[in-house]
């Protein structure tokens, strides 16, 4: 008992010293975006948050994309854009930067004085839709792919186009973002510059549900017809499958030419309660339990979850072997762990082959070592930090 009280404690006092130190970095809307139609789902412009580097760090580049799922109807995305995912007007105008966007070196070793920055996200479609027309009765703009590029061009005017090192990644539908611009963003910058992307729980499955639909696969092929995505995916996918399949990483990552790192939870937790076992695919509750908190998960249940790892790990490695891409595949029951300073590097952050997810990240970007690890199944790491959600936290995609 008395064990656990100081464990408490500690966590206690690690989360004032966090929250005393927190960097606040103001929000920049981007000029002139609403002229090019470069707008977010209601029609205002969009926005992104950047502290510059210092040091050695000011010719390097870190490009965060926020993520927040996608909407796939008019009606969601009516819904979505009285929110910050669907409006510039919603965000805050201070943003908190920790784990991978610290500017503290004993919390982000590699990359405290880079330029750092967060791409909000406000277009519904992982920055991939450009649709022309704006009905009058809704007034939704579909212009994620004009918002990527106005945020792009913006920030090499303000010093990226001589940046020496990049970074682009992403957690989420950022990091399924990353996945789709990652050549792109590699081809605005210089021909000398070192450019490799970082996709954090971005490597959604094609899979079938627990009643065996097919939900995200439709649910994909909605967002892409609504936002007009097609024409903005990677043409190296949507030559040889239909553009739906290419929202998916597994058919689109092996041709990516940048150097990649994926990092992925083999159970991730959105995708456990998302795409496995959805509320449409769950009508009676039964994964209910479940997902809120894998220990109260049944035997059978487990069982289900084994097998969507290994599926998830045959889509993975089906990528095939490169020496540029890196690679660490937890098996924590969690979602996102760039962001969270406790999971990115902290006393206690989820390590695989004794290396942290910051560790292994910034060996791979700085060339000192190739990491490319997939963690035993579960419940076999103790380092896991496995999340723990309230009912509200579990709403459907």
């Amino acid at each position: 008992m008395f064990n656990f009280f100081k464990w408490v404690f500690l966590l206690v006092c690690s989360l004032v010293i966090l929250e005393t130190e927190a960097l606040y970095v103001n929000i920049t809307f981007v000029r002139n975006a609403v002229a090019k139609g470069a707008v977010c789902l209601d029609g205002s412009p969009p926005a992104y948050h950047l502290d510059r580097g210092f040091g050695t760090g000011i010719n390097s580049w870190l490009i965060q994309l926020e993520g927040g799922g996608w909407c796939n109807n008019v009606t969601n995305c009516v819904s979505r854009m009285h929110t910050r995912l669907g409006s510039s007007k919603r965000m805050v105008e201070k943003l908190a930067f920790s784990a991978i966007l610290s500017n503290k070196r004993q919390y982000n070793p590699d990359f405290y004085n880079w330029n750092r920055v967060k791409v909000r996200y406000c277009d519904g479609s992982s920055f991939t839709g450009d649709v022309q027309a704006v009905n009058p009765a809704t007034n939704l703009h579909f212009r994620g792919a004009r918002v990527w590029l106005a945020v792009m061009q913006e920030l090499l005017a303000k010093g990226m186009i001589n940046a020496e090192n990049a970074v682009l990644s992403g957690c989420s539908a950022g990091g399924l973002a990353t996945l789709m611009h990652c050549d792109s963003f590699r081809a605005l910058l210089p021909m000398g510059a070192k450019v490799k992307c970082l996709s954090d729980a971005g490597f959604f499955l094609n899979t079938r549900d627990v009643a065996g639909a097919q939900y995200i696969k439709s649910y994909f092929n909605d967002v892409v017809t609504l936002h007009g995505s097609a024409k903005n995916l990677p043409r190296s996918c949507t030559s040889r499958l239909t553009p739906a399949m290419c929202f998916f990483p597994q058919y689109v990552a092996r041709q990516i030419r940048t150097p990649l790192f994926i990092l992925n939870a083999a159970y991730d937790s959105w995708q456990i309660k998302n795409i496995l076992a959805p509320r449409a695919a769950d009508p009676y509750g039964k994964w209910q339990s479940c997902q809120l908190d894998i220990k109260n998960c049944q035997p059978n249940q487990l069982k289900v979850m084994q097998d969507f790892r290994l599926e998830f790990l045959r889509a993975v490695i089906g990528l095939g072997r490169s020496s540029s891409r890196g690679m660490f595949i937890d098996s924590c029951y969690t979602h996102c762990q760039t962001e969270t300073q406790t999971s990115w590097f902290w006393q206690d952050s989820p390590i695989l082959n004794r290396t942290t997810i910051a560790k292994a990240v910034g060996d791979w970007v700085y060339d000192r070592t190739l990491f490319q690890k997939i963690d035993c199944p579960y419940p076999c790491n103790p380092t896991c930090h496995h999340k723990v959600f309230t009912p509200q936290d579990a709403p459907p995609i």
